[in-house]
């Protein structure tokens, strides 16, 4: 099966993610800079949301530039990455209305870890897809940011019961974790380009 039909279902749905996301913010009823205050929190969750669905959409853009076809598996695998995004949206809105409250930041690393196992679920289907000799897997390699990850995520979650302004601390360090552009697989494809060339 071809690519282009994952690519184009998963860009639709994580924009469909941002527009959800966006309409949870409402506007206050007051026009004085202070009526802003009580919107603080709101619009912070939201960044830092936003943030991560654009690392995601970006890692999703650079993998996909290195797989040639797709199977169920990795359907599968794809869809499964998308319902764990499908969920930001609500915890982003839960974070930002309790003012960061313990439930909530530990709910929002829960959303958060297994949308980076499903992403890592997902680049490990299409490796096993693509043969461990293929352009990607070497591409992928072992992904100690993406293991590094999903450990802040866990610790983050259990620090939220302890502080979570820590927690949301360990959030933000993970996005600057993946804010710097993983350059992998340009230049593993950029290495196969030249040697078939």
């Amino acid at each position: 099966m071809h690519k282009s039909r994952v690519e184009a279902f998963s860009d639709a749905v994580i924009a469909i993610i941002i527009t959800i996301m966006v309409l949870e913010l409402r506007p206050p009823h007051a026009v004085s800079w202070s009526a802003l205050g009580p919107l603080v929190p709101t619009m912070l969750s939201y960044v830092l949301s936003f943030v991560f669905i654009g690392i995601y959409w970006n890692n999703h853009h650079h993998l996909f530039q290195a797989v040639h076809h797709v199977n169920g598996h990795v359907l599968w695998a794809n869809l499964h990455l998308l319902f764990w995004m499908s969920l930001f949206p609500f915890v982003t809105a839960w974070l930002g209305d309790s003012h960061f409250a313990a439930v909530p930041v530990a709910v929002y690393g829960i959303v958060m870890l297994m949308a980076g196992s499903a992403y890592f679920v997902l680049s490990r289907v299409l490796v096993a897809h693509h043969g461990r000799e293929s352009a990607l897997a070497q591409a992928v390699g072992r992904d100690h940011k993406g293991a590094a990850s999903l450990a802040l995520y866990v610790a983050a979650v259990g620090l939220a019961f302890v502080d979570p302004r820590i927690s949301c601390a360990l959030y933000v360090v993970v996005a600057i974790i993946w804010l710097v552009p993983d350059k992998r697989i340009e230049r593993t494809l950029a290495t196969h380009e030249r040697a078939a060339g």
